[in-house]
């Protein structure tokens, strides 16, 4: 049995915002769920409230975990607490989410427990619409106060990180060709096109939700990350030095998980 882990009267995290009211962001953000294409205006309100905050970006499994998401959340919202009674964020804590549809286990369902139990909102991250349509329409937007869209994420990079962007991309496209390499050893077909878009996703991410923020944590929610999953590209960021050691917290004291289960392919 997992033992809950409460912080929120330790850490001040969540619901303070730097100039725009919650109520207001949160009705930004409904309005959005019935409008996929994104306002420049809302983009660059969102970038602001980014700003303001300390990201925290968790990486693991979708639904294919098999794990109760409770068990998992609760590991890493302990672990968080420990890190940050040594180093607190200098700003508050906003959960930095990349779309995943809800689902009752996995990533979508660990994030919702990890952002009630701190206390704090939620920002969305989405593919543009000519590279994933499906994407925004079915993105989990619990306690979302901001959506931006990976290109203008993107553009950060380009225009405050001129390298970055290709650094990623090509260590992206380094990795799928490795990967591909060891599947076929395996037996297995080439991974689909869209884990390099999902790749990119995450990766871009991190580096610019770091650079406008000036700080990141990552979280993962398992020790062992399939060699095959998008949760593994997490490498590219690390080995190219965009992304550092230090800003990852490795997920310890692995939740009982049932005899034989097994990875999927898609994070």
């Amino acid at each position: 049995m997992s033992v809950w882990v409460t912080v929120n009267s330790a850490f001040p995290f969540g619901r303070r915002n730097c100039s725009t009211t919650s109520k207001t962001l949160l009705a930004w953000a409904g309005r959005k769920e019935h409008n996929w294409r994104m306002s420049a205006v809302l983009e660059q309100k969102a970038l602001q409230q980014l700003r303001c905050h300390h990201p925290l970006v968790i990486e693991g499994m979708s639904g294919y975990d098999p794990r109760d998401p409770l068990g998992v959340a609760s590991v890493i919202v302990r672990q968080l607490a420990d890190r940050w009674l040594i180093n607190p964020p200098p700003k508050p804590v906003l959960l930095v989410t990349q779309g995943d549809p809800y689902e009752e286990r996995g990533i979508s369902a660990i994030t919702r427990l990890v952002a009630d139990e701190l206390d704090i909102f939620r920002a969305l991250i989405v593919l543009d619409a000519d590279i994933a349509d499906y994407h925004s329409p079915n993105a989990d937007r619990y306690k979302n106060i901001c959506e931006i869209s990976y290109s203008t994420l993107a553009h950060v990079l380009q225009t405050d990180m001129p390298d970055a962007l290709t650094t990623i991309e090509a260590g992206v496209d380094v990795s799928l060709i490795e990967k591909d390499e060891r599947r076929a050893v395996e037996g297995k077909p080439p991974l689909q096109h869209y884990y390099r878009d999902f790749a990119l996703l995450q990766e871009v991410t991190k580096v610019a939700c770091k650079q406008i923020c000036g700080g990141l944590t990552v979280a993962h929610t398992s020790r062992e990350i399939s060699d095959f999953s998008v949760s593994s590209f997490y490498r590219v960021g690390l080995d190219s030095g965009l992304i550092n050691a230090n800003e990852i917290v490795q997920f310890g004291d692995e939740p009982d998980q049932p005899a034989g289960a097994g990875l999927g392919p898609t994070r």
